[in-house]
């Protein structure tokens, strides 16, 4: 198991203030995220270093020992990271941020060289990312989903609409047609004998959208399942195919022909894209620099006025 420096930084923190609630206080962390990382350092060093009562942190006699013997070196490298802080140009901070791929590569990318503080991005599963926020190993997510820590607080600012789409060289002319006389079942198998594209982590808006507009599941399995939603795009460009995918991936695509809309759906899908925040935290000023550059840009999700939700 890797040792994480945190992890030192945690059990200094609780011994010196005796309170989980106060090490999660003076950290910028969640407290199930202080006790994580004890736990994270108590199976590392094979053994307890602190008795829970209902009103402190008791050291053991271990711990003890520990505090002692680690006390200076951690010193040391919060005195390191303080003076790489203060020496580096502009007095830089830095912030990490989870979001999907996509979401990076149509907003945040082209503005990242002139933003003044230092980003680290991750993509992944956004209960991962969840998490992570909560634990205080990101600052900022952006997600189409809430969670219900206690810690966090999500603030909505976008919608995007999931819509069929067919490659430039894709007849949708008997689709279209099989839709316009409601012959929603007929519509339905003609899709079905067609070619699709998708991802792994993309299956559950197809079948949210299959289910929405036919009361049922897709029971067929897509052709092509690439890495990305933006691969999905650069597949069907001049193409034939279909994928269903939101429309802010594909809206120069299908505004330059090179993609075709062929159905939004009878029950038109939507997503709410929020920001996540903890409550606590100590990069207020840079994440709302970047909230404001998603707002200014809310028009590539959607036609609609920024949501002004939050919770």
């Amino acid at each position: 198991m890797p040792v994480n420096f945190e992890w030192f930084r945690t059990f200094k923190t609780i011994y010196e203030t005796g309170s989980l609630t106060a090490t999660a206080q003076a950290l910028f962390i969640s407290q199930p995220g202080v006790s994580l990382h004890l736990n994270s350092l108590e199976a590392y060093v094979g053994y307890k270093l602190f008795d829970r009562t209902a009103r402190k942190m008791v050291p053991t006699e271990r711990a003890k020992v520990f505090y002692n013997f680690i006390l200076e070196a951690v010193n040391k490298l919060e005195q390191a990271e303080e003076h790489f802080h203060k020496s580096a140009e502009d007095n830089r901070s830095t912030i990490s941020i989870g979001m999907c791929l996509e979401t990076f590569q149509f907003t945040l990318e082209q503005y990242i060289s002139t933003l003044p503080f230092n980003i680290n991005i991750k993509f992944g599963e956004y209960p991962d990312m969840q998490q992570d926020l909560d634990h205080g190993l990101l600052d900022l997510i952006i997600a189409p989903h809430k969670s219900n820590q206690a810690n966090l607080e999500y603030k909505a600012f976008a919608k995007e609409k999931i819509v069929l789409a067919g490659g430039g060289m894709q007849d949708i002319q008997p689709f279209t047609s099989l839709i316009m006389a409601n012959r929603i079942e007929e519509a339905e198998q003609w899709l079905k004998g067609q070619t699709w594209y998708t991802t792994a982590a993309d299956m559950e808006n197809m079948r949210r959208f299959w289910y929405l507009n036919f009361n049922r599941h897709p029971d067929f399995r897509p052709n092509y399942i690439v890495p990305n939603k933006c691969s999905i795009v650069r597949c069907l460009i001049d193409g034939k195919g279909f994928a269903i995918i939101p429309d802010f991936l594909c809206r120069h695509e299908l505004a330059t022909g090179k993609l075709k809309l062929a159905w939004e759906g009878n029950k038109v899908m939507e997503n709410t894209l929020y920001f996540g925040t903890r409550k606590k935290t100590m990069y207020s000023k840079e994440i709302g620099m970047i909230e404001a550059l998603f707002e200014e840009q809310s028009s590539l999700f959607s036609n609609d006025e920024v949501l002004q939700e939050s919770v």
